[in-house]
């Protein structure tokens, strides 16, 4: 069942799990465990997998250090690879979709340079908020699936040291990056690139045979990073390091660093201090995924012409609005009426969110189902336009749900963030963690009816 395996040594190495000194269990996702029949494990045979990595049943015998190259705010670097995490196992969900649990902070690789290869317990509770928050406003993400501290003191420059540590298991929908085939083209390995793109067209796509694999692959991926740029931008959520190499060909969003949730519709906002200029800030994901995606298209001209990957490349806008749509409709709770209609509706929501500086979560809070139409809030001139043509939609579901007379909406903002480590950093409580887990999956079940 490890369809990894075959794709041969090209595609990762063997390596080892850290000794860690401790495993205590910090976070046991049941519900995602549930998906891949593996929620019957007990506590102590969790913990011999996920923070010893014993290898699963009939699984990889050993982890896999991924290979990868990737550009870095545009600038090439050959020198990157795993170098603080690997791939675990294989799996698949009631679905028949192919899930891979990958790790972060699980030791040192070839790849891992300088770097210890650990993770810090903060780094680990930042996953599971931003995995957690994502899932629940519709973005496609990997899914924070453990969280085990592991007793180390670790030494960071941009935060107090030492600090706790941990070790990440995520649940993902495929690993297999941009940059793994910008490696392969890097290296002129046609041959291995058409084996990664049959791989991703049958394990993640369900492709039909085709005479231009590589088309087809740039058509389904062009299309699923469209949608994860449209649904990453209705959650008002900045990536901040959107890097060939943390881009999936299969559309889903992992790897998260310096992650934020904007509080008002700002284009300008970004969430990594080390974003001088803006590469990766709200307002320009789309573009940077888009770039990212013609890596991709050079990639694939080792195994097909570059006139049907460039048409494929150039249906980005047109995917990337058809998702904006759907999903801004959706956390508005508003049926469809046409594009026609559709569009300026949307254009009227963003000018008045920009003009006002209205929190963005309130906002959609506020007119799900279009009980905003009375509010006072929404009665000045910078609402005006979407309040006219909000009329005249109906309503896609009701506000039966709890969450919706809670009074204030769901947010996750860096004040709560950093609240949220300070109780467990301070007195190692972890109750508001739990708490604000349990809260955004009300929120989600709120959303979904």
């Amino acid at each position: 069942m490890v369809k990894i395996a075959s794709l041969g040594k090209a595609i990762g190495d063997p390596v080892a799990a850290a000794n860690f000194p401790e495993t205590v269990l910090r976070l046991r996702n049941d519900r995602w465990a549930a998906a891949v029949g593996l929620d019957g494990l007990s506590g102590e045979t969790w913990l011999r997998h996920f923070g010893r990595f014993e290898p699963l049943p009939d699984n990889l015998p050993q982890p896999l250090a991924l290979r990868y190259h990737g550009h870095q705010f545009r600038v090439y670097n050959p020198e990157i690879g795993d170098g603080r995490g690997f791939l675990f196992a294989q799996l698949l969900d009631g679905a028949d979709r192919l899930l891979d649990l990958a790790t972060k902070g699980s030791g040192t690789t070839p790849y891992s340079r300088r770097g210890d290869g650990r993770l810090t317990l903060k780094g680990g509770v930042r996953e599971i908020l931003a995995t957690e928050m994502l899932e629940a406003l519709g973005v496609e993400t990997s899914k924070s699936f453990s969280l085990i501290e592991t007793g180390e003191a670790l030494h960071r420059g941009d935060e107090p040291s030492p600090t706790r540590s941990a070790v990440l298991v995520r649940l993902g929908h495929g690993h297999i990056r941009i940059g793994t085939f910008q490696r392969a083209a890097f290296e002129r390995n046609g041959d291995f690139i058409r084996e990664l793109t049959s791989y991703c067209l049958d394990n993640f796509y369900g492709a039909p045979e085709t005479d231009d694999p590589g088309a087809e692959l740039m058509e389904r991926a062009t299309q699923a990073c469209a949608r994860q740029a449209a649904h990453m931008v209705v959650a008002g959520f900045v990536h901040g390091v959107l890097n060939s190499d943390n881009i999936n060909v299969t559309g889903e969003s992992f790897d998260y660093g310096p992650w934020r949730f904007t509080p008002q519709w700002q284009p300008g906002f970004t969430a990594a201090y080390f974003d001088e200029g803006g590469l990766y800030s709200f307002g320009r994901q789309a573009e940077a995924i888009h770039w990212n995606l013609a890596q991709l298209a050079g990639c694939l001209t080792l195994i097909g012409e570059s006139t049907p990957l460039k048409a494929a490349f150039d249906r980005f806008a047109d995917h990337y609005r058809d998702a904006f749509v759907e999903q801004f409709l959706w956390r508005l709770g508003f049926a469809p009426r046409g594009l026609e209609q559709d569009m300026p509706l949307i254009e009227a929501a963003q000018q008045a969110l920009t003009q006002s500086g209205a929190g963005l979560d309130r906002f959609f809070f506020d007119w799900m189902g279009r009980p905003g139409l009375d509010d006072p809030a929404y009665a000045g001139a910078d609402f005006a336009g979407f309040r006219e043509r909000a009329a005249a939609y109906e309503p896609a579901r009701g506000r039966n749900h709890a969450y919706w007379w809670g009074g204030s909406p769901c947010s996750m903002h860096i004040e709560e963030v950093e609240a949220i480590w300070a109780r467990i950093a301070e007195d190692d409580d972890w109750a508001p963690l739990y708490g604000k887990v349990d809260a955004i999956r009300a929120m989600s079940a709120a959303y979904r009816g």
